[in-house]
């Protein structure tokens, strides 16, 4: 052994010089619950010092150095079960005062140090098993756990335990020792541990039949009410029974064996042993019955004490020779409660079920019992069991629940029935029940629907595990119902149980469920509905984080089990950390106040865009669109032919209705009729008439007025924009600029610069700021001044004439 913790010593320092940062775990939930197991660790890795429980099972561990657990003040259970641990330093545990449950199993322990656990005065469990010390005893491993409650220690290697071993220990609810290969035992070694639960020991081997030390160990454990567990024995003879001769002196009352061959003749010695004991309880796990069944010759012995038989996991090596239990009336008669339980069972015959004459209690699952069977055993309902409380079937071949009724109709005592696991796959439409049955279990059977065939009288009633889509049956007296399992979309109307104060449906196919739904459950308190596939919309995330815990409905089921199906962006999200907005949430609002900012914001900017001319910038845009349409076309009708061919006048003249007196007196005179242009007789000459183009006489009716000024400007080689406050304020004028902005001052039209004549003084201030050109035209390009006085008028007017014969720059 010593070499043994050499090499792993050798192999510790070898990872940690390979390995010098220690490894980090960070597998820990919302309870602070760490599971580091099967991750590979050769050494403690770090956690969070807030961690309240760290499994770090099946791991490489094989030394805890003394600063591995320093910071974990908090931790309440540690398992290091199932590694290669070989040291663990002195002070390596002095840091965990809260540690509660620490689990050591399964390591390379060669040897326990009471330094250890010095420290560890909150410990209630600890779990030693299966390391390879030899002896326990030689110090005080266990002084100071005053609290200890659970303990466990032993092993293949365990030879020796001495006085003193449980020194420290007062108290223990469960002391379990494994020791097969036992060979030195001081007496009193395991004794004066006062009360004492119940003790679990193995001890086959060459230890069981040494008689002495055997007995010497059952000595110190055995008290009136400690319960004993015997593991892995083989009674073949009267030798191996012997031992339990002191455990029958010491009036035990329970006894449990675990894993045991047996034979007839222990057996009947068995029971010459307990003869006259007040043994109440005999129960056997594991059994393997290697004789006939014939253990009459104890016949004679006092049995009545024994209250409850229990018999699990049965095997008969021959069972073609196994008797009947006819002759063991001296048995039968007594026990109020019998479990034959996964023993092959296919039949009780009626006579035996009549020796059971004091049964209260009877458990056959997970038998061979079928409806044809069963009528035998309940001896065709005749009431043989008439005094039976409790029933248990389960795990049988049952079909008809409708003959499973009739049976059970006369035991007028029945409060409890579990057909659970069975084949029923329908429900009969009524039934006939004992009116004292309060709890019925039909959970991981194949029904499909549900009749008034269920008894009104149930307090308690499991349907777990079916396939049922609905309850529309009314239980008034129902307490408890377990729907989990089956295929219900919604809760079934708490109406039809006025009196329900649990409810388990987990495991359906449930989407919602909301406030209302519960309203009618007036005295649920317990509701257990997670695993399910839930549709996490707003009314149902508002109403499990908030509203249910406001009311007098409790979720007692794992807050982490109700997690998110749909929408897909949640799904597999647990419902309690789900955070919606408010858009998802209050759709209708979310559009109303959208809409009204959108309305609001879109009058607003409707205002900015007027105060901004916007408007007025895109129907000239459109117009200028069209107008270069437009445009294109003609110029290829003046690439074919003579441009002075398409003009119709000299010029457009463009001004404001309130002008017109000016234009009709003035201008149009002076333009379009003959006029002497030289005042020398010698030299007299008459001015060509020019021809004006007026929107009050010449625009075509019925047609656009951005047509008409389009169809003017183009026709007319020059236009003539008579500019004062009036024309500014005309809109008829506001159309001829508009269209000019973009027509007369874009080089790509073709037209000519316009004419602009001040009828007042007018500066390009008092011109809109959206004729940007025409501001600019009026700061880079010289106009004609209407003059006052008479004398400067004919220079005016020759100057106009100038302009617009095309004679180059005028003047002013």
């Amino acid at each position: 052994l010593q070499n043994l913790t050499n090499m792993y010593m050798i192999f510790f320092f070898w990872s940690i010089l390979c390995n010098p940062e220690r490894p980090s775990c960070h597998s820990c939930d919302l309870r602070l619950s760490c599971n580091c197991s099967h991750d590979g660790f050769t050494r403690v890795p770090m956690v969070t010092d807030r961690a309240l429980t760290l499994d770090l099972s099946f791991n490489n561990i094989t030394v805890v150095n003394d600063d591995d657990l320093t910071g974990h003040m908090q931790l309440r259970a540690l398992s290091l079960h199932g590694n290669r641990l070989a040291v663990i330093q002195p002070s390596a545990l002095d840091s965990l005062w809260n540690l509660e449950e620490l689990d050591l199993s399964d390591n390379h322990l060669t040897a326990l140090n009471p330094t250890w656990f010095s420290k560890l005065g909150a410990l209630q469990q600890l779990n030693l098993l299966n390391n390879p010390y030899s002896c326990i005893g030689s110090a005080p491993v266990f002084q100071g756990l005053v609290r200890l409650r659970r303990l466990a220690f032993g092993g293949p290697a365990l030879e020796e335990l001495k006085r003193g071993a449980l020194a420290g220990v007062s108290q223990l609810e469960e002391l379990t020792v494994h020791g097969n290969n036992l060979l030195r035992y001081e007496p009193g070694a395991l004794a004066y541990v006062w009360p004492l639960g119940h003790v679990t020991l193995r001890l086959h081997g060459p230890f069981f039949t040494n008689i002495t030390l055997t007995s010497a160990v059952l000595a110190d454990v055995s008290y009136p009410e400690t319960p004993i567990i015997l593991e892995d024995l083989h009674m073949i003879e009267n030798r191996s029974v012997q031992p339990l001769r002191e455990t029958a002196r010491r009036r035990v009352r329970h006894i449990t064996f675990r894993n045991l061959s047996i034979s007839d003749e222990a057996i009947v010695n068995l029971l010459e042993v307990f003869n006259g004991v007040p043994l109440t309880s005999l129960s056997a796990d594991g059994v393997t019955l290697t004789g006939e069944g014939r253990w009459e010759k104890a016949s004679w012995t006092d049995q009545k004490s024994i209250d409850e038989f229990f018999v699990r996991n049965v095997v008969v090596l021959d069972v073609y020779k196994f008797v009947s239990f006819l002759e063991l009336g001296f048995l039968l008669q007594y026990p109020r409660r019998v479990s034959v339980i996964n023993a092959g069972v296919f039949v009780m015959p009626c006579i035996t079920s009549g020796l059971l004459v004091n049964l209260q209690y009877l458990d056959m699952s997970d038998n061979l019992l079928t409806d044809m069977t069963l009528i035998e055993t309940l001896c065709k309902g005749n009431g043989t069991l008439k005094d039976i409380r409790v029933l248990n079937i389960s795990g049988n071949a049952l079909k008809s629940l409708s003959t499973l009724s009739q049976l059970v109709a006369k035991l007028y005592k029945l409060t409890h029935l579990d057909i659970s696991r069975t084949n029923y796959n329908s429900m009969p439409p009524s039934c006939s029940w004992p009116s004292t049955l309060r709890y019925l279990n039909i959970s991981g059977a194949k029904l499909d629907n549900i009749t008034l065939c269920l008894p009104a009288t149930l307090e308690v009633l499991d349907l777990s595990n079916n396939n049922l889509k609905d309850f529309t049956v009314a239980l008034p007296a129902l307490r408890e119902l377990h729907l989990s399992g089956n295929k219900f979309l919604r809760l079934p109307s708490g109406y039809l149980f006025p009196n329900l104060q649990t409810l388990t449906i987990q495991s359906n196919t449930l989407n919602v469920f909301s406030h209302s739904d519960l309203q009618s459950y007036t005295r649920l308190q317990n509701l257990q509905a997670g695993q399910n596939k839930f549709v996490c919309s707003c009314d149902f995330v508002a109403f499990l984080q908030s509203g249910i815990k406001e009311g007098d409905v409790h979720l007692t089921d794992d807050e982490e089990s109700y997690v998110c199906d749909s929408p897909f962006y949640l799904q597999g999200k647990s419902v309690g950390q789900v955070r919606l907005s408010v858009v998802v949430c209050h759709q209708v609002l979310f559009v109303s106040v959208s809409c009204g900012v959108a309305l609001f914001v879109g009058v607003l900017v409707s205002v900015l865009l007027w105060r901004l001319h916007a408007f007025w910038y895109l129907k000239m845009t459109w117009a200028w669109l069209k107008a270069k349409h437009s445009s294109r076309h003609r110029r290829r009708l003046r690439d074919g032919a003579d441009s002075e061919t398409l003009l119709s006048f000299d010029a457009f003249v463009s001004y404001s209705e309130r002008d017109t007196g000016w234009v009709e007196t003035y201008l149009v005179p002076e333009l379009e009729e003959p006029t002497e242009i030289d005042g020398d007789a010698a030299n007299y000459r008459t001015a060509r008439p020019l021809t004006l183009c007026l929107h009050k006489r010449d625009f075509l009716p019925g047609q656009w007025i951005v047509d008409n000024i389009m169809s003017a400007m183009e026709r007319s080689r020059r236009t003539v924009f008579i500019l004062s406050e009036n024309f500014v304020q005309s809109d008829w004028c506001r159309y001829e600029l508009d269209f000019s902005h973009f027509w007369l001052f874009d080089g790509e039209a073709g037209g000519e610069p316009a004419i602009l004549i001040l009828l007042e003084p007018l500066s390009k201030d008092d011109i809109p700021k959206r004729f940007c050109k025409l501001r600019k035209l009026m700061s880079s390009t010289t106009y004609l001044e209407w003059p006052q006085e008479e004398e400067r008028r004919g220079e005016f007017w020759r100057s106009l004439r100038n302009a617009l014969g095309g004679e180059g720059d005028w003047d002013e």
